[in-house]
């Protein structure tokens, strides 16, 4: 484990859709067929209704975040952190820096899907607030299931009478 490292937080630039591929490949989507390719990647980087995320040490890559924003609503597509680099916190930056921009954006819910194989992840998103809502059988690709989680930033009662 690295400790005192200086490590920055800041938006993802064209040049990072490789790297965040890769690291998709190998730490998400393990055992799964690749769908987070380098070309889906810098679209989601370019995508103005979304925000992706790199914390950077020394120019280094250690983890990223890539989070969609609908009206009501944002989904968190992946999280994942360099092994190397990991219980430091930094994913947990990232998550609350997109978690803060979907409050100022007046979202209701963010929601994930995490492995239902994955009780590390489903303990962290749990740290933080989700909660399991419903069991997605054979989401992933060799009939893997999946957790949907979510997180309401506005209590239900209150995104109910909203004006949409």
């Amino acid at each position: 484990m690295r400790t005192n490292s200086k490590v920055i937080i800041e938006i993802a630039r064209d040049r990072d859709a490789l790297l965040i591929a890769a690291m998709s490949k190998d730490l998400i989507e393990f055992g799964l067929s690749w769908r987070w390719k380098p070309s889906r990647v810098l679209s989601m980087i370019r995508d103005p209704d979304c925000v992706v995320l790199v914390a950077r040490e020394d120019n280094n890559l250690v983890a990223f975040a890539l989070m969609e924003y609908h009206e009501i609503h944002g989904h968190l597509n992946l999280l994942a952190t360099d092994p190397a680099y990991r219980r430091q916190g930094h994913a947990r930056q990232l998550l609350q820096w997109l978690l803060a921009s979907a409050r100022v954006a007046g979202l209701a819910t963010v929601g994930l899907e995490v492995r239902s194989d994955n009780d590390g992840a489903q303990a962290f998103y749990q740290r933080l607030g989700f909660r399991i809502e419903k069991r997605r059988k054979g989401y992933y690709a060799k009939g893997l299931d999946a957790l949907s989680m979510v997180l309401h930033l506005i209590e239900p009662s209150q995104a109910a009478r909203r004006p949409q």
